[in-house]
């Protein structure tokens, strides 16, 4: 029997489950909430798709056949797997359990969810996290991912989307660099300055800066390029140059003044700059532990 015909009899199966629990066509079909002689077509049915009689069939009662027992065992099987399938469900839709597939970008990943994800998993102690930290274009469907994170001025439409701040770029310099070769008080200064780019493409040392009107664009020099910010930054705080980076990843050296920004009355723009953005497949019935996850992170960024 193909599958299309066996699905197409699951509720005779059922039907035939209540049949012989309840003993009569009758209170089957008070428990179905239908008539008994609908009941009654609903097993014949069976009967005449598996080619064999389940009940033999008296003006007072019904009695299982050889085959009918067998089928019957199979039959409570089946259901209680149903019942199971729907516990699982109903207990899923109430309760954070399982596991959450995360993407997100590299940098921002290190300096900014890591410290959010063991504290998440405390607090939920059902779930679990699989992060994906890449900064390729993540597709939710073919990656099979259930929420990630892009720093972006345009989110995906067919996406929901939750913004959450927003990234800028900031120009740092150690106060022992600048205190040899000075401080730049405009872009077009960068010219002669040691500077730190990520050297992906022929023209990340092509600096864009804004302030009101104004608009100057300043190709840059430097002995040292990385693509790792981290690696970058502490290059910067070593001494090599004038580097920029995302705010998050120089927050801390700028705090501790390991650094210092350059240029602050102007707007870099760069890479790894425009708004965090949550994104999610939009869904009817949207997991516990999904959603879970979301609200935390919306209160721990609100927080920040």
């Amino acid at each position: 029997m193909d599958t299309n015909r066996l699905v197409a009899l699951l509720p005779d199966i059922a039907a035939f489950v209540t049949v012989v629990e309840s003993g009569s066509f009758t209170v089957a079909a008070q428990t179905m909430g239908i008539t008994p002689s609908g009941v009654s077509r609903q097993v014949s049915r069976l009967e005449a798709a598996l080619n064999v009689d389940l009940l033999e069939r008296t003006t007072r009662r019904q009695v299982m056949t050889e085959v009918g027992k067998a089928v019957y065992e199979l039959s409570v099987k089946m259901m209680a797997s149903a019942h199971e399938i729907a516990s699982i469900t109903d207990l899923e839709k109430a309760e954070a359990i399982g596991e959450i597939r995360v993407a997100a970008p590299k940098a921002f990943s290190k300096q900014v969810l890591e410290p959010l994800f063991v504290p998440f998993l405390k607090q939920f102690p059902k779930t679990k996290l699989k992060v994906m930290v890449t900064d390729s274009y993540v597709d939710p469907i073919r990656d099979e991912i259930d929420v990630f994170f892009e720093l972006t001025h345009s989110p995906r439409d067919n996406l929901v989307a939750k913004k959450l701040g927003p990234i800028q770029s900031v120009l740092c310099a150690s106060k022992d660099y600048l205190r040899s070769h000075g401080i730049p008080f405009s872009p077009s200064e960068l010219s002669e300055h040691q500077c730190l780019y990520l050297g992906e493409h022929v023209d990340d040392n092509l600096w864009t800066f804004m302030k009101a009107n104004t608009v100057v664009k300043v190709r840059v020099d430097g002995r040292y390029s990385v693509n790792h910010s981290e690696m970058r930054l502490d290059a910067v705080k070593q001494g090599m140059g004038i580097g920029v980076f995302p705010d998050f990843v120089a927050k801390d050296a700028l705090l501790n003044a390991e650094v210092i920004e350059v240029l602050p009355e102007w707007q870099l723009k760069a890479a790894y700059q425009g708004e965090v953005v949550m994104q999610f497949p939009q869904t009817k019935y949207m997991p516990a532990r999904r959603r879970v996850f979301i609200d935390y992170m919306v209160k721990a960024f609100s927080e920040q």
